[in-house]
């Protein structure tokens, strides 16, 4: 069977919200490169959105998940626990950006959002919540409503929860500056709650499905003393930046601040489903023994590919490979647009969480979503893995494995190169 004909069964067996990006039906995939079930080769731009970091099948994992298999596969951690959750709790604790650290471990990123909201209302007595426009933090009910992206997230699916409050995500290329959104934030404390009745603030060091726009240095930080003038708890979700994404371990790391809370999942355990909620202990600590926790939460085979992936990130030295790939990238993007400035607007990136805003005339009001969609498919014929993105649906995101070899590299931004030149 083909493509066409599995992505025919596919829409008959599976339901359409479930949807696909391009009918590419994998049969094999090798760090950057991925094998269709015909045997055609597609090089990677993807990572299975930002999740397969150390590469697809990377041999380290692959053997840690099978010694731990061979012992067992589930007890549930709250149940009869096992010293592979507490060790990569342990080195969770130390990676992260604060002081006195504890975790609890999940299985998606929307867990670790709705459970850090958990803790952030049972540590503060309070329950309102402050994110950000365009932000992106899941798909359950409460995280819908604290993303700021209405389709296809939101739309149909309210009403959702009370007490969550949006305000504009600073962006220089489109004209919102940090100070709108202090500002925002105040009209907020004025016109809608008073910051002793509000308990996070959340937001993305780099949004992602927002469209990659990067915090603007020194935000962080008005945000961190905002937060403690008012007892308010700042949430980090670093589910996309994450695990040396961004040139760093975690993002905020460019910041020079203390988050309260971190959440984490997608690159932390290299394409096994696993997520965390890392913070400060005294505010981890508010819930009570069972308030937090689940049945999969902390799997022993996620723990133990997690613990191979911080392994393989320290000896391959993914950090500084995610900067120098995002160098490169980023080089080659900048001849694309002397070539087409007319319709790549503005080029961003850190490290390697890279994206391309696509326009009309040049024009940052004018979103060319339809040349995302469109690029998206075409690399797909020509054998390339692309992620649009944007609350405005004309951002490309470039997130290759950090494993990616130079070469593979190479020939991918060719192909990059080639699809776009075949559209305009």
């Amino acid at each position: 069977m083909n493509n066409l004909e599995w992505q025919q069964r596919k829409e008959k067996a599976i339901a359409r919200g479930q949807g696909t990006m391009a009918p590419v039906y994998v049969a094999k995939a090798l760090n950057s490169e991925v094998w269709d079930i015909t045997g055609k080769r597609y090089i990677d731009f993807s990572s299975g959105i930002a999740v397969v970091n150390t590469g697809h099948s990377h041999p380290k994992i692959q053997q840690a998940v099978i010694n731990q298999v061979n012992n067992f596969s589930h007890t549930c951690l709250m149940v009869s626990p096992y010293d592979e959750a507490v060790l990569l709790a342990e080195r969770l604790n130390a990676a992260v950006p604060i002081k006195n650290a504890k975790s609890i471990f999940v299985t998606t990123g929307a867990e670790a959002v709705e459970n850090a909201i958990k803790i952030a209302r049972a540590h503060t007595k309070r329950s309102g919540i402050i994110a950000f426009h365009g932000g992106f933090h899941g798909r359950t009910n409460l995280t819908m409503g604290l993303t700021g992206k209405v389709a296809p997230y939101k739309a149909g699916f309210g009403p959702f929860p009370a007490d969550i409050y949006h305000v504009p995500f600073p962006i220089d290329y489109h004209g919102i500056t940090a100070e709108h959104s202090l500002a925002a934030i105040d009209n907020l404390f004025h016109a809608d709650i008073e910051p002793e009745r509000v308990a996070a603030i959340i937001i993305e060091p780099v949004q992602g499905e927002g469209g990659f726009y990067p915090v603007p240095q020194g935000f962080l930080k008005q945000l961190r003393d905002l937060c403690d003038k008012h007892g308010i708890v700042l949430i980090c979700d670093e589910i996309q930046t994450g695990f040396a994404r961004t040139g760093k371990m975690f993002a905020s790391e460019y910041h020079g601040i203390e988050p309260d809370l971190i959440t984490m999942a997608k690159g932390l355990a290299g394409g096994f489903p696993l997520a965390a909620v890392v913070g400060k202990a005294e505010i981890m600590d508010a819930p009570n023994p069972g308030g937090l926790g689940g049945t999969y939460g902390g799997s022993p085979v996620g723990c133990a590919a997690a613990l191979a992936v911080l392994d393989v990130i320290e000896e391959e030295k993914l950090c500084d490979k995610a900067t120098a790939i995002g160098e490169q990238v980023v080089g080659h993007l900048n001849q694309m647009q002397k070539q087409y400035p007319q319709c790549i607007g503005q080029i961003r990136h850190l490290g390697a969480m890279i994206a391309i805003e696509l326009v009309k005339n040049g024009d940052a009001n004018q979103p060319n979503a339809d040349l995302a969609k469109a690029l998206v498919q075409e690399a797909s014929k020509r054998g390339l893995i692309l992620l649009s993105c944007g609350i405005r649906g004309n951002v490309i995101r470039i997130l290759t494995p950090l494993t990616i070899q130079d070469n593979v590299l190479q020939e991918g931004l060719a192909l990059l190169s080639q699809s776009l030149e075949a559209l305009v």
